[in-house]
């Protein structure tokens, strides 16, 4: 196993590697099988030769060549898009963004956006599975990609909709908190187990079981 400052997670089957990027520190992650080979960008935010540099890093994190099967977008935000054009073109990777946003992507982007995604979409890939969750609120095709590992934690990639310590940026529109407070709670907060890892857009990460206590008190303060 390639010992790389990036790599985050090295789990039975897979890895998770994360590289922070741009004066925001958006994340970006990269899932690898160890088996196959086969890889998931997620956000490829910024800064295109960081990234590159994650995707060398990874080719020893599978038995087999390392190839890269899709750029996965949480949301339609200049900030996690801006290396999107150039790692596409240099990858020729397909690319996913929710279909609520996927049409803002293509926009601020300049990319064409292969794969539209609603809530509950299973992404198959060689070695393993992703499930998108729709979190409307941040934007109104934010999405989380959730794996779940047979052999451990749940890992959720949630962009900018779940940090620690609460729910990301509505602007003090009422009706978007309560509808991401609301998706937040249902379909993250609802179906998965406190050890579940949380990987946000930007910064540290958390766990469900950490952040569970407080959505009282993240209902109350309205943000």
């Amino acid at each position: 196993m390639t010992n790389d400052t990036t790599l985050l997670h090295d789990l039975a089957r897979l890895t998770i590697r994360r590289t922070s990027v741009s004066d925001m520190e958006n994340n970006v992650y990269l899932l690898t099988s160890k088996e196959t080979g086969a890889q998931v960008l997620i956000d490829a935010a910024d800064d295109a030769p960081a990234i590159r540099s994650m995707l060398a890093a990874s080719a020893g994190d599978s038995a087999r060549p390392v190839r890269l099967a899709l750029i996965a977008t949480t949301h339609q935000h200049w900030d996690h898009i801006r290396a999107l054009r150039e790692v596409a073109e240099e990858t020729g990777a397909p690319l996913a963004a929710g279909s609520e946003d996927a049409d803002a992507v293509e926009a601020g982007a300049g990319v064409r956006v292969d794969v539209r995604l609603d809530h509950g979409n299973v992404g198959n890939f060689d070695g393993f599975d992703l499930t998108a969750v729709h979190l409307r609120g941040h934007t109104p095709g934010s999405l989380a990609y959730v794996y779940r590992d047979p052999e451990g934690p749940t890992h959720i990639f949630s962009g900018d909709s779940l940090f620690p310590g609460g729910v990301g940026n509505t602007w003090k529109d009422p009706q978007r908190f309560s509808s991401l407070l609301r998706d937040v709670s249902e379909r993250l907060f609802g179906v998965y187990a406190d050890d579940t890892l949380v990987h946000p857009g930007h910064g540290g990460g958390t766990t469900l079981g950490a952040e569970r206590p407080r959505l009282g008190e993240w209902e109350a303060r309205g943000w």
